[in-house]
């Protein structure tokens, strides 16, 4: 009961391998190789993790529209090409294909967990087209890769150019505005402050010696206006008396007194080097000369009187006038500049009090105009990177799958497994049997052994019948009363 049904199981499952289509599946290992040039030298680009992009990756390889033209161009599934839509001819193509990712194992850059590869299988009725099929997948996974990565490097350059060159335009905006700014407000700036106060210290400075010059120049105008207004009386005086009309002897002697009095002022107010003091030590001591000289030619006047022509102004006369025009022009030239310098000091001292409004423009445009040159510069930066990461994909230098075993070509085929199959009907038959067996011994009531008896009547044999064989008539009239005879037994023990 037990052998027999794992011996038909294990022949009929071998049969049904033999009926059952042979497959055959190629496989081919494809591994993940990192970056050529170290991320401290060039950044990636594309930082997705690998497993997600994989399986991206996938779904797009293994897509109907693709699938459908694998299935056209190798002529699979012949036999159900005119009754089968394509639809179900690429689904049943994608299941053909199987995508095994290899353990992921620790990097060392990253201390993460990096995928080092994957394996491809596919499984399909003929071996040869089973490696072209195998073969056609593995490129598009490497040509599908090599896209993404370039495609993503190059959005990624353009997009940021297209930022950098807003970044630059924010950038000439705020150079423009931060230009016109310093034009218009040019010596008012913050970073001039300092040098207008030590402009305005100095301006002052230069006016209070103006000031100085001015005052001695009026000072030294009016003393030659009285110098001279004196010597153009005393040459009239003497013309006068050339003419008859001598002058009082006493004149001479009221300018002298004059003299002496403003020399008590002056010797008060300067030292005795002032200019003015000297000045007028020499106009005392010219008058003096002059009434000495009166008193000896006082006779000889008279007797040359009628002979002497009309005098031209003394030199002395001249120079005062001389000196009295050179007062004048110091005190247009002082006055000028005294004028002058109090409009630069105005105009410092209103620089001066708009400094605080200007400062706080000129900082709101300096913090927009640092922010617009920070992102700029940044953006450069990123712009850069983007750009050495595009080249290094385009040269095929960063994250690139390589074929590590080739598309193999099956020799035996992977389905069905032959003795894989004998040897699971005949555990399957193993298993009915032994299911069958004890489903019968179950439903045997019948007692072998002493053992059996004590076990279900709770009662030692008295004795042993020994089985005697009758024929066929004596036979089932003997089972008849053993049944008998036990049920009544069974009646007593019950």
């Amino acid at each position: 009961m037990i052998f027999v049904p794992a011996v038909l199981g294990c022949v009929a499952a071998f049969g049904i391998a033999l009926y059952l289509p042979s497959r055959y599946t190629s496989q081919s290992l494809i591994l993940i190789e990192q970056q050529r040039v170290p991320d401290a030298f060039v950044q990636p680009v594309i930082t997705e993790d690998l497993n997600a992009r994989l399986a991206t990756m996938q779904e797009q390889i293994l897509s109907r529209t693709r699938l459908e033209a694998i299935v056209e161009r190798y002529g699979l599934f012949k036999k159900d090409m005119k009754g089968v839509p394509m639809e179900q001819l690429a689904k049943r193509l994608r299941q053909a294909i199987d995508l095994t990712a290899i353990k992921p194992i620790m990097s060392s850059r990253s201390r993460d967990q990096v995928l080092p590869g994957f394996s491809i299988s596919v499984t399909l009725e003929a071996p040869r087209v089973a490696q072209q099929v195998c073969t056609e997948i593995a490129s598009m996974f490497i040509e599908e890769n090599l896209r993404q990565r370039e495609r993503a490097a190059q959005g990624t350059t353009s997009f940021l150019q297209g930022q950098l060159d807003d970044a630059k335009r924010s950038l000439d905006e705020q150079d423009a505005k931060l230009a016109a700014f310093k034009r218009k407000y040019m010596g008012m700036l913050p970073d001039e402050m300092q040098t207008n106060l030590n402009l305005l210290s100095t301006l002052n400075t230069q006016l209070e010696a103006v000031t100085q010059a001015l005052n001695r120049a009026q000072q030294d105008k009016t003393y030659t206006e009285s110098l001279l207004a004196q010597q153009v009386s005393t040459w009239e005086q003497m013309n006068a008396m050339k003419d008859g009309n001598a002058p009082p002897q006493d004149t001479l002697e009221q300018q002298l007194a004059d003299l002496q009095n403003r020399m008590v002022v002056a010797e008060a107010r300067y030292t005795s080097e002032h200019p003015d003091v000297i000045k007028l030590k020499a106009a005392m001591e010219e008058l003096r000369k002059k009434i000495r000289e009166r008193e000896t030619d006082a006779g000889k006047e008279s007797s040359r009187k009628s002979s002497l022509s009309p005098m031209t102004e003394p030199a002395q006369i001249q120079q005062l006038r001389s000196q009295l025009h050179m007062d004048q022009e110091a005190i247009r030239v002082n006055s000028a500049e005294q004028e002058r310098l109090k409009q630069r000091i105005n105009l410092f001292e209103s620089r001066l009090q708009l400094s605080p409004v200007v400062e706080q423009e000129f900082k709101q445009l300096t913090r927009d105009h640092e922010t617009a040159l920070q992102l700029y510069n940044d953006l450069l930066r990123k712009k850069d990177q983007s750009a050495m990461a595009t080249d290094l994909e385009r040269k095929q230098q960063g994250e690139q799958f390589r074929i590590m075993d080739p598309p193999s070509l099956p020799e035996k085929p992977s389905f069905p497994n032959r003795p894989l199959f004998a040897l699971a009907g005949f555990g399957g038959g193993l298993a009915l049997g032994v299911g069958l067996a004890f489903l019968c011994e179950m439903q045997d009531k019948a007692l072998r052994n002493e053992h059996d008896v004590k076990f279900f009547l709770g009662t030692l044999p008295v004795a042993r019948i020994p089985l005697v064989e009758a024929t066929g008539s004596s036979r089932s009239e003997a089972r008849s009363r053993s049944r008998v005879t036990r049920k009544e037994h069974e009646r007593v023990d019950a």
